[in-house]
């Protein structure tokens, strides 16, 4: 099952990608209510987006992003029917890659 969603759409030769990620984005600085014991660290550290194979966007991350983030970034050079992909890696070399289609 994928933990993340991905949407593209163009508009005006500008192709606006939209993604929400399913993480629990812990930072290791809480504590469990019920236990007492800390939370260990467990966020997502880069993030990268791909146009057809090109890469469009990049960034890293840190834990101070909230649980389950979304994020929104545009780009040009893009055409109805091309191909965008989001991929995430995390603090414990957990990844994912989704593809979607620009619209």
């Amino acid at each position: 099952m994928a933990k993340t969603k991905v949407r593209a759409k163009l508009k005006n030769g500008i192709v606006q990608v939209k993604a929400l990620v399913k993480h629990p984005m812990e930072t290791g600085a809480r504590k469990d209510k019920k236990t007492g014991e800390v939370i260990p660290a467990h966020y997502i550290t880069e993030v990268s987006c791909t146009h057809n194979g090109t890469l469009v966007m990049q960034a890293d991350w840190t834990g101070g992003i909230s649980k389950n983030p979304y994020f929104s970034f545009n780009f040009a050079g893009g055409a109805s029917g091309d191909k965008v992909a989001i991929t995430w890696k995390d603090n414990k070399e957990e990844t994912e890659t989704v593809e979607a289609e620009i619209k």
